[in-house]
């Protein structure tokens, strides 16, 4: 099993920017993707940016493309999300996942991810 620890949270104004990490350790071989996602208490968990960490290659929601940056440290064992021009509807629990993804779309599938973090707050208002 991967274990996760999500920090970086916190307030933001509209158009400000956050980042957030992700720390990861345990069995590496166990996954082949990584990927952040959000959830607002009542809706569903919703993929926000993923990345193969062999290759590099990400995936992001339509939501966040070109607002928001996931990249991974030298080591990979650090995983980042960088937000910028934040809006009031990026305010969420944001998660860090790790797992198995058959392919590039799968990136952002709940699905695929099996170990999760346990979540950092990020809240975007006036």
């Amino acid at each position: 099993r991967v274990q996760l620890l999500e920090s970086g949270g916190g307030s933001a104004q509209p158009g400000g920017s956050l980042r957030l990490s992700c720390a990861v350790s345990g069995y590496v071989p166990s996954y082949n993707c990584l990927a952040w996602f959000r959830q607002d208490p009542g809706k569903e968990r919703e993929g926000v940016a993923g990345i193969y960490p062999s290759s590099g290659l990400t995936q992001y929601a339509d939501s966040v493309d070109g607002r928001f940056t996931i990249s991974q440290s030298d080591n990979q064992l650090k995983l980042y999300l960088q937000m910028n021009s934040l809006v009031p509807e990026d305010t969420a629990m944001y998660y860090c996942a790790a797992g198995v993804c058959a392919s590039r779309r799968r990136l952002l599938s709940t699905d695929s991810f099996t170990d999760w973090g346990q979540g950092t707050q990020v809240t975007v208002a006036a």
